[in-house]
């Protein structure tokens, strides 16, 4: 590929998946037909995890428009070395078997592409950037984005710049800190407590009927999501709002507990889905 073409291979891994394609980075589309979706075991041994990453960039590296030097964007969540492409995630619940390798090294190996020409973004920052590339919110000055998934994504926009990691997962809240109230792995932890068992949010709304006390579940995530995004207001001094991730799925769920104080905020969910993400991680090379 030389470095006039428009096509780039993006990829956005999160907590149990990973999404790749050629995105046209002159109309910022996903080429749909080269689309590659697969589930990762993000427990697994480091050479499982790194087998799952590759095969689909293989797959869309073979299969998309023929590329003689691929330029490779990555969206991943944090904590990692973007510019080294060392992975530093701990702890989270996710690629723990990765902790400290070179990411980069490791995947240029298996897919046969230059090292130099892959690049990492964090994945909410990609999610961002990507909404504001093709969702046609570049109209405003600042816009902040959330991702609500196996973890939490926080990033901002503003008007002449690329968006950036907010890096708010692990700012303090009540006894510990904000992600562990505000992604799956809580939703599994507070259901335990009135021996439901269940992986996540769908599983936990599957039930809804069947256990009162899921109401209750909701409410106080609606009450801490709602704080949150007070937090993340305030702090940035904006009130547009873009909320993506598979908890944003149940949105309406949430707004219903609190709608007033969510009114005054101008937020808007996610239409583009993953596509933002892989727009995001394709405008590294823009």
């Amino acid at each position: 590929m030389t470095q006039n073409s428009p096509f780039v291979v993006a990829a956005d891994i999160g907590g149990t998946h990973i999404t790749a394609a050629v995105v046209n980075t002159h109309d910022w589309q996903v080429i749909a037909e080269s689309t590659i979706r697969h589930s990762v075991n993000s427990h697994a041994v480091a050479k499982s995890i790194l087998s799952a990453w590759s095969g689909p960039l293989v797959g869309v590296l073979g299969n998309g428009p023929v590329l003689a030097r691929p330029l490779v964007g990555i969206a991943i969540p944090g904590p990692f070395d973007y510019e080294n492409g060392i992975s530093r995630m701990q702890g989270q619940d996710k690629y723990d078997n990765l902790y400290g390798m070179d990411i980069r090294m490791e995947l240029a190996e298996r897919i046969g592409v230059n090292g130099v020409d892959i690049r990492f973004i964090n994945d909410a920052a990609a999610f961002l950037q990507g909404e504001v590339f093709a969702g046609g919110h570049n109209g405003y000055p600042k816009v902040l984005g959330l991702t609500l998934g196996t973890g939490l994504g926080s990033a901002v926009w503003e008007r002449g710049n690329n968006a950036v990691d907010a890096d708010l997962w692990k700012a303090p809240y009540l006894d510990s800190n904000r992600e562990e109230y505000l992604v799956t792995r809580w939703f599994v932890r507070e259901a335990a407590k009135h021996g439901i068992e269940v992986s996540g949010l769908r599983g936990l709304l599957a039930l809804r009927d069947s256990h009162s006390c899921i109401h209750d579940i909701l409410a106080e995530y609606s009450d801490h999501l709602l704080h949150f995004i007070q937090f993340f207001s305030e702090r940035e001094a904006s009130d547009r709002l873009i909320i993506g991730g598979n908890i944003a799925k149940a949105w309406d769920i949430f707004r219903a507990f609190n709608p007033t104080a969510f009114e005054r905020f101008d937020i808007r969910i996610s239409q583009l889905g993953e596509h933002a993400s892989l727009i995001g991680a394709a405008a590294q090379f823009a």
